[in-house]
């Protein structure tokens, strides 16, 4: 399995973005449960913070189908050993709900969700958690932007004014998830915030989707008062078959 090589130095922030895809993979009678081996190679990360989509609280289609189908809700699942799970409900379907989830190891201060579903068709929310790492506030905002242009763009303005009014701006956040944008659209109004992710960084391509010939880069880790390392994007069958998207890792520098 192809990883990114461990962040070991002490100040720096490894955020990985990943789209799960409600932990099952196929089409019709070739559907297969991935829940277990997305457990194994979400710990192989190694991040410090994980930003999760498509995750389910419970489904009880699934649950009937799969005989291995996790009595726990798929964040607290996930959630390596010595990790704190926060969830928020997206969508409440006919058999169950999913939403944004976030994995940690540091330890959480507080927790806060806001809907920002532009019409009934696509529910959307975005998903806010404060921890304390390294004896500073970092805020992380887990996001899954819809699927229309001008509801990313409104999205991204709701965006905008959550941060404005929820993070204080000397204090360093992460804004991270699947952002639906084919051909980073996006960027420009998040780099108006302060937000840069690893863009103008020398590396390989960042491409995420479709997972087993990606030609896109849909999901991104930005970050504002902190310093873009490194951006990785794990390749190879394994990978390719867990989910219709790969993991995005970005590593950052904490500010001193």
């Amino acid at each position: 399995m192809n990883q990114p090589v461990a962040a070991t130095a002490a100040n720096n922030l490894r955020v990985a973005t990943y789209n799960i895809h409600k932990g099952v993979q196929g089409i019709g009678p070739a559907r297969r449960l991935e829940i277990h081996n997305l457990g194994h190679a979400i710990e192989q990360l190694d991040a410090d913070i994980i930003c999760l989509q498509e995750v389910r609280k419970m489904n009880r289609q699934a649950a009937a189908r799969f005989a291995r189908w996790p009595e726990l809700p798929q964040a607290d699942f996930l959630a390596p050993e010595g990790y704190t799970a926060v969830y928020e409900t997206n969508a409440v379907t006919r058999h169950g709900e999913h939403g944004n989830a976030l994995l940690t190891r540091w330890p959480v201060i507080r927790t806060g969700h806001q809907d920002i579903s532009d019409h009934r068709f696509e529910q959307r929310g975005l998903l806010h958690v404060v921890m304390e790492v390294e004896g500073q506030p970092v805020h992380a905002i887990v996001v899954h932007l819809g699927l229309i242009k001008g509801s990313r763009v409104r999205q991204i303005a709701r965006l905008r004014e959550f941060i404005d009014r929820e993070v204080p701006a000397d204090e360093a956040v992460v804004v991270a998830g699947d952002f639906n944008d084919w051909g980073a659209r996006m960027r420009y109004a998040m780099n108006a915030m302060g937000l840069r992710d690893a863009s103008d960084l020398r590396g390989p391509r960042t491409l995420t989707y479709p997972s087993r010939l990606p030609v896109a880069q849909l999901d991104f880790v930005y970050g504002r008062k902190l310093e873009p390392l490194s951006c990785t994007v794990p390749r190879g069958p394994i990978w390719a078959r867990m989910s219709d998207h790969l993991p995005l890792v970005a590593d950052f520098t904490l500010p001193n």
